[in-house]
């Protein structure tokens, strides 16, 4: 995953002229389909034209304190000739433009002192906004939580610990063996091997691993996050892995109605658990617009499970609670994770994510609806 200097040199490359042609070409159609990596560009474009123009500021400042300085030297020597009757070092000749910017600076030194002052608080006050910004695109911290679990707090016994992970030709890797640090909840995105979870679930992991409701394991990867919306796109990277099947669900594109029935799948223990609620409000934490609220008790292991509703659509996904209030739980929109695929697949060089066209739980039975939905929702351990 590329860090924030990593993302400023390739900008700065952009700017400069430097890339070539078909890294170009990628780049301009990553941003014209990508409005968060746009967002990125412009707070990059932002700062570096506040950084040049309080250069250019502190340089026209140099050069005035110098002549300035050269003007006392004049004065000072001349009140020496005036005082000792000795005459002083020949005076060097001052042609009319350099006359008029020591007027200018003698007139305006207060106005051009605090223009400086002014463009320094200029640069902080965008170096402030941006870490602001980087602080907006992490979950609130302020009565709100999110479901991260974890994984070492669990008692396991060992020797099922082992069994559970032993792989089909009997060896066990180091990393296999180990529970995890973190775990969480993930589903299916498409047949192919990809899938979503919450982002603060994945945040700081060095490697991946999904498992099924059949102790099934598979190895995988980050290939997108958004800490604004909490979501990440996860792709199996596993020889063992040949595909999912036909997704039983479709994915909502619009917005969910206020007091639909829904439920969610998640990870809060080992074995998969089913909730059960309705949509409580069309916004998240402090209205954030981005998410749902619904009235789902969750806990630690459920970020990143799917949201239903009673025709099996999936409408969200469970990023957080609110501690302060019962029950209130948070859920990013279907509708914003279905765009950010759309900007993904038809940037250049982004996947292709063949998304699921029906709806196989509809008029089903609950109970139904769960034993097919079951089969696409894993556990997501996070390894440090």
């Amino acid at each position: 995953m590329k860090t924030e200097a990593d993302y400023y040199e390739l900008f700065e490359a952009y700017q400069q002229g430097e890339l070539d042609a078909p890294t170009r070409a990628e780049l301009e159609s990553r941003l014209a389909a990508d409005p968060v990596f746009a967002r990125r560009y412009a707070d990059f474009e932002e700062l570096t034209g506040t950084m040049r123009a309080y250069g250019h500021r502190q340089a026209t400042r140099r050069k005035l304190q110098a002549v300035q300085a050269e003007l006392d030297a004049e004065q000072a020597a001349a009140a020496e000739v005036r005082e000792t009757g000795i005459p002083a070092m020949p005076k060097v000749y001052i042609s009319p433009v350099e006359r008029k910017l020591r007027d200018f600076w003698s007139g305006h030194r207060a106005t051009i002192a605090v223009a400086a002052s002014v463009a320094v608080l200029a640069v902080f006050a965008t170096l402030l906004g941006i870490e602001w910004w980087r602080a907006a695109q992490r979950p609130s911290t302020y009565g709100y939580t999110v479901l991260r679990r974890e994984m070492d707090r669990i008692k396991r016994n060992q020797r099922a610990i082992n069994r559970a992970i032993t792989q089909i030709d009997g060896t066990k890797s180091p990393e296999e063996l180990n529970p995890g640090k973190f775990g969480g909840t993930g589903f299916a995105l498409t047949a192919d091997g990809y899938l979503v979870t919450s982002y603060h679930v994945i945040q700081g992991a060095d490697s991946l691993m999904i498992e099924g409701r059949d102790r099934q394991r598979y190895r995988a990867e980050p290939v997108f996050s958004d800490a604004a919306h909490d979501l990440a796109i996860l792709r199996i990277n596993d020889k063992k892995f040949k595909s999912f099947g036909r997704l039983p669900y479709s994915f909502k594109r619009g917005s969910a109605d206020l007091g639909e029935r829904v439920y969610t799948l998640g990870y809060p223990r080992e074995d998969v658990v089913f909730g059960e609620g309705s949509l409580s409000a069309r916004s998240g934490f402090e209205g954030d617009t981005g998410f749902y609220q619904i009235s789902i008790p969750v806990n630690p292991g459920n970020s990143g499970g799917p949201v239903l509703d009673d025709r099996g659509n999936l409408i969200g996904i469970i990023s957080g609670k609110q501690m302060d209030v019962q029950s209130a739980a948070f859920a990013t929109k279907s509708s914003y994770l279905m765009r950010l695929v759309d900007s993904l697949s038809a940037a250049s060089s982004g996947p292709t994510y063949n998304m699921p066209r029906t709806n196989q739980l509809a008029g089903a039975s609950r109970a139904q609806q769960v034993r097919k939905l079951q089969d696409y929702v894993f556990v997501v351990k996070v390894y440090e």
